[in-house]
């Protein structure tokens, strides 16, 4: 198996209050506290158990899978999730694009399939380039 990376379009969009139920369980969950996830604007990514190296280190843990994400888009206190990828270890674990995601935003009571997605607009009617 090989890592497995999917752009989500249209991308999954959390409203303000569905990002904070994620947001504030994925911290909660903190592999500094004994978690299996870190959470950072921008990147949320999901290791297989807890850290267990010395000084705070990974140690035997490996990485899951990340969920790409964008803060503050399309709203101000929205987050957009637009790309998935799960990698080797991960898919041998039985982790799909579908189950991390499941994962994360079952936290808001949503799946990958039940989250609000971005609108996507339809192409210019004519060639912006040409005059």
């Amino acid at each position: 198996m090989a890592e497995t990376s999917r752009v989500i379009r249209p991308a999954a969009v959390l409203k303000q209050a569905e990002a904070q139920l994620v947001v504030d369980e994925l911290a909660r969950l903190d592999v500094a506290n004994g978690g299996v996830w870190i959470v950072n604007p921008g990147l949320w990514q999901r290791f297989d158990k807890p850290w267990d190296g010395p000084g705070g280190m990974a140690g035997s843990s490996m990485l899951v899978g990340t969920i790409a994400t964008a803060y503050g888009a399309p709203t101000r206190y929205d987050i957009t999730i637009y790309r998935v990828t799960v990698t080797d270890h991960g898919s041998k674990r039985g982790w799909t694009v579908d189950s991390l995601c499941n994962d994360a935003l079952g936290y808001a009571g949503l799946t990958l399939d039940t989250c609000s997605r971005a609108e996507l607009k339809d192409p210019p009617s004519r060639d912006p380039f040409k005059r």
